[in-house]
């Protein structure tokens, strides 16, 4: 989750992995280690209680700081917004619920969190660590307040975009590689919602916001646990044998993403499991689209840099110093200031985009399916639901898989969990579990489609209004004005500010990944 202002994950999409530690037997530093001053406010010590996961005597956060706003949400906790109490200064702080760290090697991932924070504070493209504290129900990271936005967002918003301001971008991603990698630091989970900017001022820096899934390395070590994101996952670490080298993959995907608009290997938007094991045959088979819109029109020296980044081989991968030295990535480098193609923001902007209409809408259909329809996903439901409460915990789902024939990896369990998990509190409740198994052929019924669009259309007029669409999205705590206007901007393919059947027809039918899993056979 970090420090952002959507609603994204605790350490990205495969959440604490719970892998072995690889701290190289380092404890966690003290919090006041930070050379930065420390805010003029004492701490308030609990008790003489040592936490479970810092090791250190619990201390009162809400003391010091005032809790405001949810900037974020995910598996272990959330991100809020914090005024100090005497300075009056705004940070951000996460969260984390110790409850939810069920076993010990959540606990090192978190103790490791703050460690790697602590050891790499002072970069300008790094957001600062100010302080840790634990107290009886959760940890809370007190960090740096990125409210400058995501990099999607700026992008977008900005609406001039060149290969120099790809150029300039990729450049502060690739020094946060390179100090970490010089630091004995692998990120594992490079992404675009990773990096937000300081503030909204022109010239503000992108900071990396979420170690969660970071760890320190000695050259020779081999990684061996699946972790990160699935569309920036490097092969090599679906393979099970990787080193530093699969964080200069994921830089790379993401200057794909920033010249094209959308990422290398993309198995459509359907927020289901499916749709990532498409996702990760793709990488492994490893076929990269150079011919089609806007490639053609991209330098021949922007296309070198992206195809050295994703070279399959790690050893032929360019290192971070490298890639910073490439003609096009240098500041006095050969990038064009020329426009991009227009279309290029028009598909960052539907990539960036959630498509939350689409869970709603799954999840409506899956409301009215028959008893008949359902009966074995029911049966399913009830066999990992093993305490009766109605709801399946990411304990539960991972006990369960395997009594189902499953040999999904941990961290692959934590992936299908949070797909499944429309309404982000943590658990799976039973119509969650039906929209993420029902087969997409149900989905896809005349009938199915038309009672999910009527859901929305509460005055039958045919369309789907911004209202209607805010009334429907707040019942499922999606109704920001923003998601509203990315939603209808998204999927009003006739530019009339609301949606009709036919174009939700089209947005439910886009990007079926058993669709795109038969072409591929």
């Amino acid at each position: 989750m970090g420090n952002c202002s959507s609603s994204t994950s605790v350490g990205g999409a495969a959440t604490y992995s719970g892998e072995p530690s690889h701290s190289n037997g380092l404890t966690v530093l003290p919090p006041n280690s930070n050379p930065s001053p420390s805010p003029p406010l004492p701490r308030q010590p609990l008790s003489a209680a040592v936490g479970r996961v810092l090791g250190r005597p619990m201390e009162d956060v809400r003391s010091i700081y005032i809790f405001g706003r949810e900037l974020g949400r995910g598996q272990f906790g959330v991100t809020y917004l914090v005024t100090h109490k005497v300075t009056k200064e705004q940070f951000a702080c996460k969260s984390i619920a110790t409850r939810k760290l069920i076993n010990r090697d959540d606990i090192e991932d978190i103790r490791r969190e703050v460690q790697i924070m602590h050891h790499l504070t002072g970069h300008r493209n790094i957001v600062e660590l100010k302080g840790a504290y634990e107290d009886r129900h959760s940890v809370n990271l007190i960090m740096e307040l990125c409210g400058g936005g995501e990099l999607f967002d700026r992008i977008i918003t900005k609406g001039h975009y060149s290969e120099r301001a790809a150029a300039n971008l990729c450049r502060q991603i690739v020094t946060v590689v390179h100090n970490c990698h010089t630091m004995g630091v692998m990120h594992r989970d490079l992404k675009p919602e990773n990096f937000l900017f300081l503030s909204k001022d022109e010239s503000s820096p992108l900071k990396a916001t979420d170690f969660g899934l970071s760890v320190f390395f000695k050259p020779g070590d081999v990684f061996k646990d699946l972790v990160g994101s699935a569309y920036y996952v490097a092969p090599e670490v679906l393979r099970r044998s990787y080193g530093p080298e699969a964080d200069i993959w994921s830089a790379g995907v993401i200057l794909y993403i920033l010249l094209s608009g959308v990422p290398p290997f993309w198995a459509g938007k359907t927020p289901s499991f499916v749709c990532i094991i498409c996702i990760f045959d793709a990488i492994l088979r490893g076929h990269i689209d150079f011919t089609s819109d806007p490639w053609p029109s991209i330098s021949s020296s922007a296309k070198d840099l992206v195809k050295k980044m994703l070279r399959a081989d790690p050893k032929e991968r360019l290192s971070a110093v490298e890639v910073l030295n490439h003609p096009w990535m240098r500041v006095d480098g050969d990038a064009s200031d020329k426009p991009l193609d227009i279309a290029v923001l028009s598909r960052m902007k539907q990539f960036r985009a959630m498509n939350k209409l689409k869970k709603v809408a799954l999840k409506v259909i899956a409301e009215n399916l028959s008893e008949e329809e359902i009966i074995g996903l029911k049966e399913m439901f009830k066999s990992m639901d093993t305490d009766n409460s109605g709801t399946i915990t990411f304990e539960e789902l991972k006990a369960g898989l395997p009594k189902l024939g499953s040999k999904l990896s941990e961290s692959e369990v934590r992936q299908l969990m949070e797909a499944a998990d429309v309404d982000g509190n943590g658990t799976i409740d039973y119509i969650e579990f039906i929209t993420a198994t029902m087969h997409m052929n149900r989905m896809e019924r005349e009938d199915h489609l038309y009672t999910a669009f009527e859901y929305f259309d509460k005055d039958k007029s045919g369309y789907i209004t911004t209202e209607e669409l805010e009334f429907a999205l707040k019942k499922y705590n999606m109704g920001d004005e923003k998601t509203i206007k990315e939603i209808i901007a998204e999927v009003d393919t006739d530019n009339d500010a609301k949606i009709n059947y036919d174009e939700f027809v089209a947005m439910m039918r886009k990007g079926n990944p058993e669709i795109t899993h038969r072409r591929r056979k």
